[in-house]
């Protein structure tokens, strides 16, 4: 059985419809008309769409490691529950903060007229620890097939945990996700991955104008192949194998993120083949071509 190992951080999101704030004088004008909270967070959310992509007979078995209150808090339980009676994802990874009874939090102000959103985050939950990380690294064995997924939120504890994997499970495939613009180590912690995602933010900050100028001027180290999503105008991919960059145009149609635009990628690819990535033109273009149509899946 091959094993999807994601990790990151997760949220319960509260959002606010319908809101008018007036940041001068720190004044609501008027009150939410409509209030949701959800579950949150890159990796909890692609890994909700993966499961919904796998088959019974693709034996992937999908992890979650993030910190998380005590597992008996209510937070925690809705965490969980928020995946559903049937979900198969493993929890068992999850760094459990026993002292602490509240998930991060992300407070969304939107509003439907304008259609902007205002993000506050909280989260006082400890981060995970690199002996943490080495302890779930170390429950795989060297026969199994891993390939481990890294947010990439805190950049020197990342690298620090590629690092150990690739001394510990040589054969395991490991991807990043390089997304917040202005975030020190992003590049480091590229040049360590075999796959990399860069979003059209942290790209603009850079410079580049299009994502294949993005992935030319990045590089990509060791990565047998990088990716760059653009939004409506779809995505770019360059294969180490080919040394082309190859485009799709087709929008990617989801309200949840780029971490949509991840994990499909990442299905396809571990579904095929996790150590030999995209290795001729052809495979390159259809799996760029599925990674930029899927839906929107998560509510």
């Amino acid at each position: 059985m091959k094993h999807l190992i994601v990790v990151g951080a997760c949220y319960l999101d509260t959002i606010l419809k319908n809101v008018t704030v007036n940041f001068a004088c720190l004044t609501f004008t008027n009150l939410p008309s409509v209030l949701n909270i959800r579950r949150g967070g890159n990796c909890p959310n692609s890994l909700q769409v993966l499961e919904q992509l796998l088959t019974e007979h693709d034996g992937l078995q999908l992890h979650l490691v993030s910190p998380l209150p005590s597992a008996s808090s209510s937070a925690t339980r809705r965490v969980v529950s928020s995946f559903g009676p049937q979900s198969k994802i493993d929890f068992g990874h999850c760094l459990y903060r026993h002292e602490s009874t509240e998930a991060a939090s992300s407070y969304i102000i939107r509003s439907e007229a304008s259609g902007s959103r205002t993000l506050v985050n909280y989260n006082d939950l400890p981060e995970m620890t690199e002996d943490e990380f080495a302890s779930i690294a170390r429950s795989f064995g060297t026969d199994q097939e891993t390939w481990w997924h890294f947010e990439g939120r805190i950049p020197e504890t990342v690298q620090n945990c590629i690092r150990l994997l690739r001394n510990l499970l040589p054969k395991a495939t490991i991807s990043v996700e390089v997304e917040k613009p202005g975030r020190e180590g992003l590049s480091e912690l590229a040049a360590e991955a075999d796959v990399v995602f860069y979003s059209r933010s942290w790209a603009e900050s850079r410079g580049h104008s299009t994502p294949e100028e993005c992935l030319e001027a990045e590089g990509h180290h060791k990565a047998s192949l990088a990716v760059c999503t653009w939004g409506e105008e779809g995505a770019a991919g360059l294969p180490r194998s080919t040394g082309e960059t190859l485009r799709c145009r087709c929008p990617v149609q989801s309200k949840s993120g780029g971490g949509i635009s991840v994990v499909e990628y990442v299905h396809l690819i571990s579904m095929s083949h996790t150590s030999q990535l995209s290795t001729t033109h052809n495979t390159s273009r259809v799996e760029l071509q599925e990674l930029t149509t899927v839906r929107d899946i998560v509510p």
